[in-house]
């Protein structure tokens, strides 16, 4: 049969039959149509050497994931969108899991609803208030909700006075400047120097307070604490107030122990000082965590706009408000309560625009998050939710000192919902005490291993002997992760207590035997001494 004859190739052109060569093994055909010729392009030779298609591939498959990745400048080409996701989503996938992190104060989990309206709203601009009104509605509702809660004074439009901010920090700035202008104001009327102002504050205060005086040529003048007492006391505090005192700043929650500065005693013995000198020293407080906690939990506690020199109030949305991170307020008891310097007004986007912030841009996001938070809660949502966190912290206090293994730093009576704890000595069965050969690092240290991130210090200056923990107790820290959690500090602790076995006496005899041999070797014109380990 030839091959025209064939089924499988009916409808063909024949070819010559020398193009046919039969041999043993079978034929070979060379051309089996006319005009096909032996493919040679760039396609035919894909298969033997395949081009990195990295538009269309695998992310792995790219040539992107074995080749480094500039640190310091542009690349030069574009990638494709799948894998620089996957390149950044790799450089995040050792991270700490933000609800295991019980360093931090801020909100770390939020309904799906509420990521929704942040998404949905990325991309609007907070300052352009006549483009997007009802971010700047949300604003000034949420501004009167909490001047209402901390019992403000409200215009005669019912508006109450303040701004959100990036973060406390921020607010806390603005506080300052607010302090500072009103001083310098009473001071050029009278005619008196304003060249050396300055701020009393405990030496427990955030950081941000002294980026403040030091950003803004304001003296600090810290109160000291002591090692039975973590916070600032009001008899200390009047103490360092004299005529060139801005103002002081009063805690609302350490970040230390959680404690609560005694607030009320302050205003009491401030406004004793002012009728006595003529002087009208200020409070702002810095109730950056405990402004959505005390509230709710102590409803009888005086910390706000009650006591009649408290001037302003800052407050962090990001924390007890239950908003994600970026978030803060600060609230004036009255318009008369914020200087008119630090009010700007623009009309370049469209309107008049007054702005009371240190920033110009900012997303719209979390402050439409907080408006959600607000309604979605309630105030009875949010006495339930802190209601919940001051229990879990009980319970997470009873399993730390379950385990004899610690005492408490912490608040006794009224504070934030945290936990800080020390390090007790350890006890041998005889009954005698003695050092651990380990501290606090060591244990924070050990904990990562079992995924938790708990903050291992100092106490502020003055108490700086004292070393401990801290525990932060968010929304999403429940109780049966609390259990977990003491269950893993018991395990750490015997873990530890059987690698550092010696007594201090054993440590030190154990020292100076290695010091001897070291002398010894160094001595012996025949050994070869390379150090001791």
């Amino acid at each position: 049969m030839s091959l025209a004859d064939s089924e499988d190739f009916t409808g063909l052109s024949t070819v010559p039959c020398d193009s046919v060569c039969c041999s043993d093994s079978g034929f070979q055909i060379s051309t089996l149509v006319s005009g096909m010729e032996p493919d040679t392009s760039e396609r035919s030779r894909d298969h033997d050497h395949p081009k990195d298609d990295a538009w269309s591939e695998s992310a792995f498959a790219s040539r992107y994931t074995s080749a480094h990745v500039p640190k310091d400048r542009l690349p030069d080409e574009e990638m494709p969108a799948h894998i620089a996701y996957q390149l950044v989503s790799d450089m995040r996938a050792l991270d700490c899991n933000p609800r295991l992190d019980l360093a931090s104060f801020v909100t770390t989990w939020m309904e799906p609803e509420a990521g929704k309206l942040m998404m949905e709203s990325l991309a609007v601009n907070h300052v352009d208030m006549e483009q997007y009104p009802s971010s700047t509605e949300m604003q000034n509702r949420c501004v009167t909700m909490l001047t209402n809660l901390y019992h403000g004074e409200c215009d005669n439009a019912g508006l109450g006075t303040g701004t959100a901010t990036i973060g406390s920090s921020e607010a806390i700035m603005l506080g300052g400047l607010a302090m500072k202008k009103a001083w310098q104001a009473k001071r050029k009327a009278a005619g008196k120097p304003y060249d050396k102002p300055n701020l009393v504050m405990g030496y427990e205060v955030q950081v941000c307070w002294e980026k403040f005086t030091r950003y803004f040529d304001v003296e600090e003048k810290f109160v000291h604490l002591t090692e039975d007492c973590f916070v600032m006391t009001p008899e200390k505090m009047v103490e360092a107030i004299d005529e060139n005192t801005i103002g002081v700043c009063a805690i609302l929650g350490s970040t230390y122990t959680g404690q609560y500065e005694d607030i009320e005693k302050m205003d009491q013995l401030i406004g004793e000082l002012n009728k006595k000198t003529g002087w009208d020293v200020p409070i702002h407080v810095d109730a950056a965590s405990g402004g959505f906690v005390a509230p709710f939990v102590y409803p009888d506690l005086k910390w706000d706009f009650q006591l009649p020199n408290v001037k302003s109030i800052n407050v962090s949305g990001h924390k007890y408000g239950l908003v994600y991170a970026g978030l803060g307020w600060i609230l004036f008891r009255n318009r008369a309560a914020l200087p008119e310097e630090l009010i700007f007004h623009t009309n370049y986007l469209g309107s008049d625009q007054p702005s009371v912030t240190l920033n110009f841009s900012k997303g719209a996001s979390n402050i439409i998050a907080q408006y959600y938070m607000f309604l979605r809660l309630g105030f009875r949502g949010y006495k339930k939710i802190m209601s919940n966190l001051m229990t879990v912290t009980k319970r997470l206090e009873e399993g730390i000192l379950e385990t004899g293994h610690f005492s408490i730093l912490s608040h006794k009576e009224k504070g934030l919902p945290l936990v800080a704890f020390s390090l007790n000595e350890m006890v041998e069965k005889d009954g005698k005490h003695h050092r651990r050969n380990y501290s606090e690092y060591d244990i924070a240290d050990r904990l990562r291993m079992h995924h938790w991130f708990l903050p291992a210090y100092t106490m502020a200056p003055d108490a700086g002997n004292v070393k401990l923990l801290r525990c932060v107790v968010r929304e999403d820290l429940s109780m049966g992760m609390v259990d977990n959690l003491v269950a893993d500090i018991r395990r750490v602790v015997e873990q530890l207590d059987k690698l550092f076995v010696f007594t201090d006496q054993e440590v030190d005899v154990f020292a100076h035997r290695l010091h001897v041999q070291n002398y010894e070797l160094k001595d012996d014109p025949n050994s070869k001494q390379n150090g001791v380990c």
